[in-house]
């Protein structure tokens, strides 16, 4: 891996290059998706029977598109059991995190008439997209739909797409059957996405569309945005290292890699106080790389997004760090705890040389759908919270409202909204 001094110079052309891969950099592709999705909202399941054809080589109708209950059935026979009995401690996990997130309505009222509150409702349904193709993530099915479950949604709709022979990973199914999932589908890409924000004559139209996917499917999710709500617009994964010398640096070399084999576009920096820790840390990469199965994807990786950032001070180390925004976050130093407290942004936050980024992808219970490209800035990982609406509530007695309608009739005079003064001056007319 390359190593840096950290300067003002170096960051901003890190930074630079992260944006790079953004969806928002992609805009070649998105008069494509847009005449998907327009075709799958005039022409509904012709069109998706259509793209499915083209894109997965499926021949899918009517009748075939919703996966049934003995496909599910045959997918449990078809997964390793002990893969079974992982998912559901992992599932216990997930969900037992989740619901301590949960929201509640509150009241509160005062002896002059007046109530005010916050109904929190969850929303009717929520479509989940799972990527299909050459891998399989069944730990993104249960990061998505858990939340979702624990909120309250009435309704949970999975697309994912399947194979020539129009079968879906069982994995997949396992996992989806396991959290809790209504009603699957066997389609993907914009069209999977087109068709729960629009509806079609097979799949329902939901609330809200969460679940990650490739350039197609993260413009899509852009495209349909106030049609329904969407979770993010995710770009490749990264992981970030802050370490001082105190740091194992064959730990940091393993971590740094098990990002790096997502695809060619993530990203994977150590940000360290030692000189001698970055050289330790290359080697160690360089030795690890050479025995991986994704070989070819992780050079490509460290290749174009790859950087060890050697800081003066902590200090300095700390402010790119806040600066980058990393999706994942692990703090490597003599206290972590300590770090920790001064990190503003980052989607999750891992402390210790045992709090590896993979335990969070499939273990420990908080989400791993996180923001990516710096926007960990402004965003924050799926929770329940994504999953709820809230309503103000409001109630005032004659008694309340008499001593303050003056006020409020003046406030909407200034405005020159007199009906708005006229609906409050009406209740005190002599």
């Amino acid at each position: 891996m390359r190593i840096l001094k950290l300067t003002e110079e170096t960051r901003t052309n890190l930074l630079e290059e992260l944006l790079k891969r953004s969806p928002n950099s992609y805009k070649q592709y998105e008069d494509n998706v847009n005449a998907i999705i327009e075709k799958v909202r005039r022409e509904r399941d012709s069109a998706v029977f259509s793209y499915t054809k083209q894109f997965d080589g499926a021949d899918i109708n009517e009748e075939s598109i919703k996966v049934t209950r003995e496909e599910i059935e045959e997918a449990y026979h078809l997964v390793d059991q002990k893969l079974i009995t992982v998912m559901k401690k992992s599932l216990n996990n997930i969900r037992t995190y989740h619901e301590k997130q949960r929201q509640y309505s509150w009241f509160d009222s005062r002896p002059d008439g007046v109530m005010l509150g916050q109904k929190v409702t969850p929303i009717a349904s929520a479509g989940v997209y799972v990527p299909g193709g050459k891998a399989a993530y069944p730990s993104s099915v249960l990061m998505n739909v858990l939340p979702a479950k624990v909120a309250g949604v009435e309704k949970i709709i999975m697309t994912t797409p399947c194979n020539k022979e129009g079968k879906v990973n069982p994995a997949t199914l396992a996992a989806a059957d396991l959290a809790g999932v209504d009603e699957i589908y066997k389609v993907g890409g914009a069209q999977a996405i087109a068709a729960l924000a629009f509806g079609t004559e097979s799949i329902p139209k939901v609330d809200k569309i969460v679940g990650p996917g490739n350039i197609y499917v993260a413009l899509a999710k852009k495209a349909v945005f106030g049609h329904v709500s969407i979770d993010s617009i995710a770009g490749p994964s990264e992981i970030l290292v802050l370490a001082d010398e105190t740091a194992n640096p064959r730990y940091i070399a393993a971590d740094l890699l098990s990002q790096a084999e997502h695809d060619e576009l993530a990203s994977a920096i150590l940000i360290t106080t030692s000189e001698k820790l970055a050289q330790q840390v290359s080697k160690e990469v360089e030795q690890f790389t050479a025995n991986l199965s994704r070989k070819e994807i992780i050079e490509k990786s460290l290749e174009n997004y790859g950087y060890i950032l050697v800081a003066e001070n902590m200090a300095e180390a700390i402010a790119a760090v806040n600066e980058i925004a990393s999706e994942h976050l692990e703090i490597l130093t003599t206290n972590p705890f300590e770090v920790m407290m001064r990190i503003k942004n980052a989607g999750a936050i891992f402390l210790g040389e045992y709090a590896s980024e993979p335990l969070g992808d499939y273990f420990a219970g908080p989400n791993h759908v996180l923001p990516t490209n710096g926007t960990a800035k402004f965003f924050s990982p799926l929770s329940v919270d994504d999953f709820i609406k809230k309503s103000s509530i409001i109630s005032y007695s004659r008694e309340a409202l008499e001593p303050i309608y003056k006020d409020i009739v003046q406030f909407a005079t200034s405005e020159q909204l007199t009906a708005h003064a006229n609906s409050i001056q009406v209740r005190f007319e002599d």
